[in-house]
């Protein structure tokens, strides 16, 4: 697979990464697997992980700043 902005391939990793999912919440969803290019480092979701993260956000109590899950739990 190769990256869309400068065209070098892309890894599979695994990452944790955050989401701001209200003006007072971020969620740091932990064990993410991604696509990140070699060269520029921007990264790529599947559609299948893209999927789950929004279900895993939209079960998110905005009443916390903060919250740390596991994409595997």
């Amino acid at each position: 697979m190769k990256c869309g902005v400068c065209g070098s391939n892309l890894t599979s990793l695994v990452t944790d990464l955050p989401f701001k999912v209200s003006e007072t919440t971020i969620v740091i969803v932990k064990g993410l697997p991604i696509f990140q290019c070699d060269n520029c480092s921007q990264f790529l979701l599947g559609d299948s992980v893209i999927d789950r993260v929004e279900t895993i956000l939209a079960k998110v109590d905005t009443a916390a700043e903060l919250e740390v899950i596991s994409y595997a739990a």
